[in-house]
């Protein structure tokens, strides 16, 4: 579900505290650790995978939209079905095996060997075919979230101010660090 920036964690709570067992099974947020240097240092960030995003769990996709309104949330929403947007299988599937069940996306490490990508340890580790890009100076990934080009995704909300949602981001990012280079 998309919400406003930096409101994710309120819209949580509210969520969790207001919505009946019976229609939401789960409410949460994707993370993902990030190396950014300052200071001299390099420190490990947790930063949210999807800004912008929530997820809800639930079977009832039509009971939870009608708990959402009862509780005010499309409250001068004038397009609600882009507010709730299901998550593929394949995609849901990807982001368990890649999350856990902390919904957590741990740092991931590798070699470069004759230009190919090699990830020795962490989640990326077999996953070197998704990896579309690797920004060796941020420490950073872009890694493919489905190999069809048409299955919906609600993920990815990296927008500018003012725009609508865009379902076609077909990567998340993914702390990677490239600790040696085979030539």
């Amino acid at each position: 579900m998309s919400c406003k920036r930096q409101e994710e964690q309120k819209l949580l709570t509210i969520c969790r505290e207001n919505l009946p067992k019976k229609v939401l099974h789960g409410a949460f947020v994707l993370t993902y650790d990030k190396m950014r240097r300052y200071e001299g240092v390099w420190h490990l960030e947790r930063k949210l995978l999807f800004p912008e995003c929530i997820f809800l769990e639930s079977e009832q996709e039509e009971a939870l939209t009608k708990e959402l309104i009862r509780c005010g949330y499309f409250a001068g929403i004038t397009e609600q079905k882009d507010c709730l947007i299901p998550v593929g299988r394949e995609e849901k599937e990807f982001l368990r095996r890649l999350c856990g069940k902390e919904r957590h996306l741990g740092m991931s490490r590798g070699i470069i060997c004759k230009g190919v990508p090699q990830i020795t340890e962490g989640p990326l580790k077999g996953m070197e075919n998704r990896i579309l890009r690797i920004d060796r100076h941020k420490r950073l990934a872009r890694v493919e979230i489905a190999g069809k080009p048409d299955v919906s995704v609600c993920l990815k909300q990296r927008m500018e101010a003012g725009t609508k949602m865009k379902p076609e981001y077909r990567y998340i990012p993914a702390g990677l660090e490239i600790t040696g280079k085979v030539v």
